[in-house]
């Protein structure tokens, strides 16, 4: 097996799985982007095996710290691994992400679940190349209908992949409803955001839903309007949902109308949008802020930001004396501390205190590891403005 000599020092020897081009002291073997490779310290000790692209800034992702191949048994069985992890959890096992990258040991590797579909991406160059052993694994493991391809996430481009979709095993659904905290949602997995629903939110929508009864809500960045039909469901005395996408907001409209709840949704840029709310002098009771991520890379979190900055000034202006705001972030380069301290930048612009209620992380079918912060990336709050202050 091919192979790379680590220098000193660097994060995977603290429990790492990504190793960059500048972390490499020399390759042996002649390795092949898209290889299992070794890795080895500079005592020829083993490290484990990785997944090697040299296109890619990460140029190699470890898998294993054993000597180990990507064939069918491992596939099948870490697999089976990532199932079992989430049924011990006492999650619903046909409506979960059930593979999950680098936190079920399968580096660059998605798969969603939506009762007998899956949805199928494979963000790395070693996993694409093996999509139809992983296809056959999945059959044997979850025996699905059908297994829907997403890989047209732009994601895909740094690891000098092109950007597909299709059919890998079985007819396309086409549209079909599942049913999320008590409420229908319409999926179309084929053409739908994503891989058809935000599943790292689910436990969320019904916490915040939680503080609704009674209130006036605005949803912003509303997406298919999970938040929105979760507190018109809770009770809230009104409720509007903000989307720039029109056809999110034709989604949300379908949806509330599919569970018979009275949702307004407004097709905006969330900016514009609250900027013109406060000039009009309006108010709200619980305002929700779950915006896409702002950067993508390190090198434009100045700007995020910013944009997180100001979505905060200008909820905090629309809030009533005791009014709640519910926050979320799900960019892995956004920290909780980092998260935080512009939210408190923009109460203070804002002349005003906020009180902590709750925090909220991603679900448990994304799992976190310890020694990957990368794979905490979805942090949210709920917080209180305190009246009189």
């Amino acid at each position: 097996m091919a192979g790379l000599v680590i220098k000193p020092r660097t994060r995977i020897l603290h429990g790492h799985d990504w190793l960059y081009a500048s972390e490499v002291l020399k390759a042996f073997g002649a390795p092949q982007d898209g290889d299992v490779v070794s890795l080895k310290d500079g005592n020829d000790r083993l490290l484990g095996s990785a997944i090697y692209n040299s296109k890619s800034q990460i140029i190699a992702r470890r898998f294993s710290r054993q000597r180990q191949d990507l064939d069918l048994e491992f596939f099948t069985r870490r697999i089976q691994l990532a199932v079992e992890y989430r049924a011990r959890r006492g999650l619903d096992p046909r409506l979960a992400r059930v593979v999950w990258s680098e936190s079920d040991g399968l580096p660059g590797l998605i798969v969603d679940r939506y009762g007998d579909h899956l949805v199928l991406q494979t963000l790395t160059l070693a996993m694409d190349m093996r999509k139809a052993v992983i296809v056959e694994a999945l059959r044997a493991v979850l025996e699905p209908r059908s297994i829907i391809e997403r890989n047209d996430a732009p994601v895909r481009r740094a690891e000098g992949l092109e950007l597909v979709t299709g059919m890998l095993h079985g007819d396309a659904p086409g549209p079909f409803a599942v049913t999320i905290g008590g409420l229908e949602f319409e999926l179309d997995l084929s053409h739908g955001q994503k891989t058809g629903f935000y599943l790292d939110q689910l436990p969320n929508y019904a916490a915040v839903a939680a503080h609704a009864k009674g209130r006036k809500v605005l949803d912003c960045f509303a997406n298919q309007g999970a938040f929105a039909l979760a507190c018109a469901q809770a009770g809230a005395a009104s409720v509007q949902a903000v989307e720039i996408s029109t056809d999110c907001v034709e989604l949300v409209k379908k949806n509330a109308a599919r569970n018979g709840l009275a949702v307004e949704a407004v097709a905006a840029n969330v900016f514009d949008y609250l900027h013109d709310l406060e000039r009009q002098g309006a108010r709200y009771d619980l305002i929700i802020l779950d915006p896409p991520s702002f950067t993508k890379t390190k090198g434009k979190l100045g700007e995020a930001m910013r944009g997180y900055k100001e979505i905060h000034l200008r909820a905090l202006k629309l809030l009533n004396p005791d009014g709640l705001l519910a926050t979320f972030c799900c960019s892995h380069h956004v920290s909780r501390e980092i998260f935080l301290e512009v939210i408190n930048e923009a109460t203070v612009d804002a002349r005003k205190t906020l009180r902590q209620l709750a925090a909220y992380a991603q679900g448990a079918d994304h799992p976190i590891v310890t020694t990957l912060p990368e794979t905490e990336y979805l942090k949210g709050f709920l917080f209180e403005l305190m009246p009189g202050r």
